[in-house]
């Protein structure tokens, strides 16, 4: 009986220390679902190996029931140890796992948080800088405004200073006059009056004493004028710098149109060919705009009709309607001619198709008519006249011309006469010394030039020389680039002050295209060879205008005869306007298109501040 009841005491016993191991350790929570971040996806638990016992009480776990209204499941009986330390461990991965995915969030977020912050510390350094700016540039807008204001007031003051001065001269010449005859009277009267010799050699001391005067007057007013003369230098220095700063800000390289009017028997064309709208001043303002019509036949509509034609917009430095005259042209270029007594290299040249005014433009129209002179007779006019008028401050100077063209990319003198006449290959561009900057033509005519009839002598003879053609567009055309260049040698010998510039006046060949040009018979291979030396120079010189404009260090001046002779007159020293002249018939259309496509791209392009040539 008692072996019977052992084996009761021992489960006895046995059930009574289940509790103790069951309280011992804190409840575990049920299993839950760890909650996944947005944006993220939960790996996939990888179940661990355990052993028979394990396996057993996970078996068990599992085919107990679940939880019903939040109940938790059964409790393992407290003799299942393995099960119980089994389900421990499942609770303690799930907590790891989700304490790995809470890691993970919090570092994205404080990576987050790190690049909120460098954008922020970025940020503000930007807009600390950009107050900077501002501020340095408001000051230097106060700056220039005040330097204005005393630049003004300045010469308002010298101007009224000027007129006192000038009036004191007036008085003391005047003064000086009277005070000669008294002196001359009071001679006489000491000759005649002999016997009034006390009276008269009272009258010759007062005299003498008022000679004294005189002398010091004169002194006097020799030192006045000498500050004068130091004054008027002052304001012509000034007036050149302030010349200089006006032509910088329209622009070192300009764009002009010209739209020649429409000759005798040549047809109208429609009214809404060619457009000059005005600008936003309204009609007052100058015009610098131009718009021209294309209708392309062989484009359609679905229905069959013609499709309307495209309109090409352009904007330039300025644009000179058919009815602008050549006085009008000439008055927006004289303070630009003017620069090039002040020392800057000047350079204006006419660009365009083959009848489109080019030469006209330059030279003029036949006859001698003043109303109609081109720009190189009134260029030279005005330097003269100014060259005058400097002449009272000290300054004279001196004009040395030379006319050249280039045919088939050689030189030829077109100022040559005699049996010089027509040997162009004799001329070649060459530096005029060793080291020096300065290009010449050898074998070419220099002509000092010092009036306005010597100018027209030296256009007649190169008029009758230059190499023309008739085209299908042109009975005479023009198939050579023609150079005019004028020296400018200024010295002011009192102040040992000297400058030097050339003002370069270019009659460029006609732009056209070879078929649109071209004339049947034996000369036809001779005007293609010549089409293309005409074209391959314009392209060079495009080229040359495009480098200058991007600050290359290489500038191909050498690829053209053109660019070469002409390559101190293009640089940054320089200042260059172009004439692109445009033709108002329909029929040039496309040739039209392309002058004012290429003067558009020189009309973008900026060169450097000019410097003047002084020594």
């Amino acid at each position: 009986m008692e072996d019977a009841l052992e084996p009761e005491k021992k489960r006895t016993r046995g059930l009574g220390t289940a509790p103790k191991i069951a309280t011992s350790r804190p409840r575990a929570p049920a299993l839950t679902t760890v909650p996944q971040t947005q944006g993220q996806t939960a790996a996939p638990k990888v179940p661990k190996k355990t052993g028979p016992r394990c396996s057993t009480a996970i078996a068990t776990a599992a085919a107990a029931p679940p939880m019903l209204g939040g109940k938790k499941p059964s409790k393992r009986p407290a003799w299942d140890l393995k099960g119980q330390l089994c389900d421990l461990t499942a609770e303690l991965k799930c907590y790891r796992e989700r304490t790995q995915t809470l890691d993970q969030e919090n570092q994205q977020l404080r990576d987050q948080l790190r690049e909120a912050q460098q954008q922020a510390t970025v940020l503000g350094a930007e807009r600390r800088t950009l107050e900077g700016e501002l501020a340095r540039v408001q000051a230097q807008a106060e700056q220039g405004q005040q330097e204005l204001g005393n630049l003004s007031a300045r010469v308002l003051e010298l101007e009224e200073r000027l007129g006192t001065q000038e009036s004191l001269v007036q008085e003391l010449q005047k003064e000086q006059l009277g005070l000669q005859e008294e002196r001359r009277g009071l001679a006489t009267r000491l000759e005649e009056q002999e016997r009034r010799l006390q009276t008269s050699e009272a009258a010759l001391s007062g005299s003498q004493a008022e000679v004294a005067s005189l002398r010091q007057e004169t002194v006097a007013q020799a030192a006045l004028l000498a500050e004068r003369g130091e004054r008027l230098h002052g304001l012509e220095m000034e007036r050149r710098r302030l010349h200089n700063q006006l032509q910088e800000l329209k622009g070192n390289i300009r764009v002009f149109c010209r739209v020649r009017p429409v000759l005798p028997g040549e047809p109208t064309p429609s009214p809404g060919f060619l457009l000059f709208p005005s600008g936003p001043g309204g009609p007052s303002d100058l015009p610098t705009r131009l718009s021209l019509s294309r209708s392309d036949e062989r484009r359609g509509t679905l229905s069959g009709a013609p499709a309307p034609p495209t309109r090409h917009d352009f904007s330039f430095d300025r644009v000179f309607p058919p009815g602008s005259g050549q006085d009008e042209v000439f008055e927006e270029i004289a303070m630009l001619v003017q620069s090039a007594l002040d020392g800057y290299p000047v350079c204006i040249f006419a660009y365009g198709q083959t009848g489109s005014g080019k030469t006209f433009t330059m030279e003029g129209g036949p006859g001698g008519d003043p109303q109609v002179e081109g720009l190189i007779p009134r260029a030279l006019r005005h330097l003269f006249s100014i060259a005058q008028e400097l002449g009272g401050q000290g300054w004279t100077y001196s004009f040395v011309a030379s006319y050249v063209e280039i045919y088939n990319e050689t030189v030829r003198d077109l100022l040559a006469t005699g049996t010089r006449k027509g040997q162009g290959g004799e001329c070649e561009i060459r530096r005029a010394g060793p080291g020096s900057e300065e290009l010449t033509v050898t074998n070419a005519r220099y002509v000092p030039v010092s009036c306005e009839k010597e100018v027209e002598a030296l256009l007649h003879l190169a008029r009758q020389n230059r190499a023309v053609a008739r085209t299908a567009q042109n009975e005479r055309s023009s198939r050579s680039h023609s150079v005019f260049q004028l020296q400018i040698s200024g010295e002011h010998a009192a102040r040992g002050l000297q400058c030097g510039a050339p003002l370069s006046l270019v009659d460029l060949a006609g732009s056209e295209r070879l078929d649109p040009g071209l004339a049947l018979g034996p000369g036809e291979r001779e005007r293609l060879r010549e089409t293309q030396a005409i074209n391959s120079s314009l392209s060079t010189l495009g080229l040359v205008i495009m480098a200058l404009s991007n600050k290359e260090s290489h500038v191909p001046y050498r690829n053209s005869k053109l660019t070469y002779l002409l390559q101190n007159s293009l640089g940054g020293s320089a200042k260059m306007l172009m004439f692109v002249n445009i033709s108002p018939l329909e029929e040039n259309v496309s040739e039209s298109l392309n002058s004012l496509r290429f003067a558009s791209k020189v009309n973008q392009c900026v060169i450097g501040t000019a410097q003047a040539n002084r020594k």
